[in-house]
């Protein structure tokens, strides 16, 4: 089994990578749209992200209250800055989230029918891969939002 401080290292390698790029970009490219479509903004997938941790982590690790709106995440727009203390506060969060997880055991709040059977909502070492593949997989696709917004076509 992987440390709890192990795995919020990898989970800070990818927000720390995100953060660096929201914060590149500047408040009028992070908040705007490849021109490709169904695409996202850098500042909607980070917002993505932090809705991704508070549930999964908040909610199916550590039992708490879930307020998300995962819909408004794709449509998030604001100031770089204040994105950034968010993402800061839901890391710190998500540490004391994880401070009292059973990797083994079931999710404190389990997710109701099939996404309840699945490996990402069985445990809550599992729900936790789910966040670090998350993370992972939009740390990527924000590298090529990144590139896009600022390569010639941008």
């Amino acid at each position: 089994m992987i440390s709890t401080d192990d795995l919020m290292w990898f989970l800070d390698e990818a927000l720390d990578g995100m953060v660096d790029i929201v914060e590149g970009l500047g408040d009028d490219l992070a908040n705007r749209r490849p021109a490709l479509e169904g695409a996202n903004s850098a500042y909607a997938i980070l917002t993505h992200c932090l809705g991704v941790m508070e549930f999964w982590g908040g909610y199916v690790v550590a039992g708490r209250p879930s307020h998300r709106d995962r819909d408004a995440e794709f449509v998030a727009t604001g100031a770089v800055a204040e994105l950034v203390c968010r993402t800061r506060d839901a890391r710190d969060q998500l540490g004391l989230d994880l401070e009292g997880m059973a990797p083994d055991a079931p999710p404190r709040n389990p997710l109701p029918g099939e996404d309840g059977q699945l490996p990402i909502a069985r445990t809550q070492g599992g729900a936790m891969v789910h966040v670090f593949e998350e993370l992972a997989q939009h740390h990527g696709q924000l590298e090529i939002t990144r590139d896009l917004l600022l390569g010639p076509a941008g």
